[in-house]
């Protein structure tokens, strides 16, 4: 089967398929520019993001941590989403069987999803936000209470005073972020699990499907009798479980395959 024949083939399958779940990693933001912040370049002011992005790291030095994210919120929130940002937005604000689950924590997703909205007139329901797995840059919670928030502002880490604090019981905000050694939220994981058991397509997008537990719900998919479709620049140990692997970036192949 050559290229093209693949391409028109996943294309028909997207096309005729109702329940489809989207699992996205890094990959699919690489060509918005943002940087993945590991790796043997990703060290920032001499500190491993590993180290930082720990409750630990948190409870030792705050300050620290929030400089950190500041940072990051600062180069993310100068990215804009991608052409595959915007075709997955377009196919889950059409339909509202098709959901995305991602690993990033960019909020590119969610903005492609508002541009969309606005470019249709179109107020997107509640259940074609995307599933932000592993949490936001752009959200907080509260370490005293369960207030949780938006929140893009910048960040003042020049004293324990100037971070930000809870509006309700006045304790320190942190990132909403799932650190290292911290379980992901489970209602969020029940329903990405849900999804991908009863998904005709799992289609997973720039991630090297080795992250658990994000990395099992492809294979719920198979498991249950629905197709999975991989696209990535690169082989994955996602690729012999998949029943078609499209070659290529997110940007260039995603708005070819999706209706």
């Amino acid at each position: 089967m050559t290229p093209g024949d693949e391409l028109g083939e996943v294309r028909d399958l997207l096309k005729s398929a109702r329940r489809i779940l989207v699992l996205t990693g890094a990959g699919v933001s690489a060509e918005s520019g943002v940087p993945t912040f590991r790796g043997s370049d990703g060290l920032w002011k001499n500190h491993r993001p590993e180290l930082l992005a720990t409750p630990e790291a948190f409870h030792r030095d705050p300050r620290l941590v929030w400089e950190w994210y500041g940072w990051r919120r600062g180069i993310v929130g100068a990215c804009n989403p991608n052409a595959g940002h915007d075709a997955l937005a377009r196919t889950t604000l059409r339909n509202s069987d098709a959901r995305i689950a991602t690993q990033n924590v960019d909020g590119l997703h969610a903005s492609a999803l508002e541009k969309a909205a606005e470019a249709t007139v179109r107020e997107p329901l509640p259940s074609t936000r995307p599933l932000e797995l592993h949490g936001s840059l752009f959200r907080v919670r509260c370490t005293g209470c369960p207030v949780t928030g938006k929140h893009r502002g910048p960040i003042d880490a020049t004293s324990a005073h100037s971070l930000p604090h809870c509006s309700e019981c006045g304790a320190l905000l942190r990132p909403d972020i799932v650190w290292f050694g911290e379980a992901l939220d489970p209602q969020i994981l029940e329903e990405a699990m849900t999804l991908a058991a009863a998904a005709e397509v799992c289609l997973v997008v720039g991630t090297s499907s080795v992250v658990q537990p994000a990395a099992s719900l492809p294979r719920l998919t198979r498991q249950s009798g629905g197709r999975v479709v991989e696209v990535n620049p690169e082989e994955t140990s996602l690729t012999s479980a998949a029943h078609s692997s499209l070659r290529g970036t997110a940007a260039h192949i995603l708005p070819r395959i999706l209706p």
